[in-house]
């Protein structure tokens, strides 16, 4: 049998094309195969492949996460510091701790905005830089002048790092962003869902940075709280982490049972904070500062308004589950 003209042609342009994969019933055209890597599954969301993220941003991640953890030995040593040279609280101390916390929340932030091309997560970890700067800047400000000696290095860093991770997160959360249309498709509807979940858990852990902050504020008030109310607080902590936990397990499984736990675990961790606030008011001012009286309000209020994000995102997200984004979202990769 003499083969065809046109199969004589296809023969020798074959070799031009490289070692193709051959269409079959199952396989989608070559023109329409998508020109990335499959992303990889996580407990908290897909992640993109290392080797698909661009120079630049692999140069932003590595110098972020480095310096991040050079704050943070930095941070471990002042409070190593701190707590030899006295016993009692004091403001430095508060400020290191609430940084320490600041900067653990900003390196996962970084990470799982970058790997997940998360604006929400971006957008937390630049407020988290400046809610930290701000804070240095204001401590450094009141502090003695025998005492800044101590703490300049760390503050020169801190003010420099934060202008840099705020303008160049600012140019990754105004990139494209196609993971959204990665794992919802081309549907407008998965979507929308996917911002939400991504919302919803970014808030859950912004919640949980704000509670052990406002913690660490009302534990270091000095007279303000008792001996009984520091262990309460102490079983407050790991109340927040235990309600942060179930609250990211009920986004990411869509369980609207563990939604409702959630809710409930939130009741009586406000209603605790608003009697420790009226505690603190009742005492106000009697050590001659109102810093960290007024520092543990501001935190409360802030704490509220990120359960008034949080919820108002949830109420949204749970009509939604159901309609197969979980199963997009942690599919086996098919390589």
């Amino acid at each position: 049998m003499t083969r065809s003209p046109v199969h004589n042609k296809m023969d020798e342009i074959s070799p031009l094309l490289g070692n193709q994969p051959r269409e079959g019933p199952d396989l989608p055209s070559p023109n329409l195969r998508p020109r990335h890597q499959e992303l990889i599954p996580t407990p908290c969301g897909p992640i993109k492949p290392w080797s698909e993220l661009s120079c630049p941003v692999r140069l932003y991640f590595c110098f972020a996460v480095a310096s991040l953890c050079a704050l943070l030995g930095l941070t471990l040593y002042g409070i190593y510091e701190q707590s030899m040279a006295s016993y009692a609280f004091g403001d430095d101390l508060t400020v290191s701790l609430i940084q320490l916390v600041g900067i653990l929340f900003c390196i996962y932030y970084i990470s799982r905005g970058v790997l997940q091309e998360n604006r929400q997560e971006l957008v937390v970890f630049v407020l988290s830089v400046l809610v930290v700067t701000v804070r240095s800047v204001v401590n450094f400000l009141v502090l003695p002048t025998q005492d800044k000696q101590e703490l300049l290095v760390r503050f020169v860093c801190i003010l420099c790092l934060a202008v840099i991770y705020v303008f160049c997160t600012s140019l990754l959360i105004q990139r494209p962003n196609m993971m959204a249309f990665r794992v919802g498709g081309a549907l407008e509807s998965l979507q929308e869902q996917y911002f939400l979940l991504n919302l919803c858990f970014s808030m859950v852990t912004f919640d949980l940075q704000a509670q052990l902050c406002l913690c660490i504020l009302i534990m270091t008030s000095g007279s303000a709280v008792s001996a009984d109310d520091n262990i309460i607080l102490g079983v407050g902590v790991f109340w927040a982490c235990l309600t942060a936990a179930v609250g990211a397990v009920a986004v990411l499984k869509e369980a609207k049972s563990l939604v409702w736990i959630f809710a409930l675990q939130n009741i009586p961790e406000v209603a605790f904070f608003v009697y420790l606030m009226y505690r603190i008011i009742l005492k106000w001012g009697e050590d001659k500062t109102y810093t960290l009286e007024a520092a543990a309000v501001t935190g409360a209020l802030i704490s509220v308004a990120i359960k008034a994000v949080l919820f108002r995102a949830l109420l949204r997200l749970v009509h939604s589950f159901g309609q197969g984004l979980r199963e997009r979202m942690f599919a086996p990769s098919k390589r």
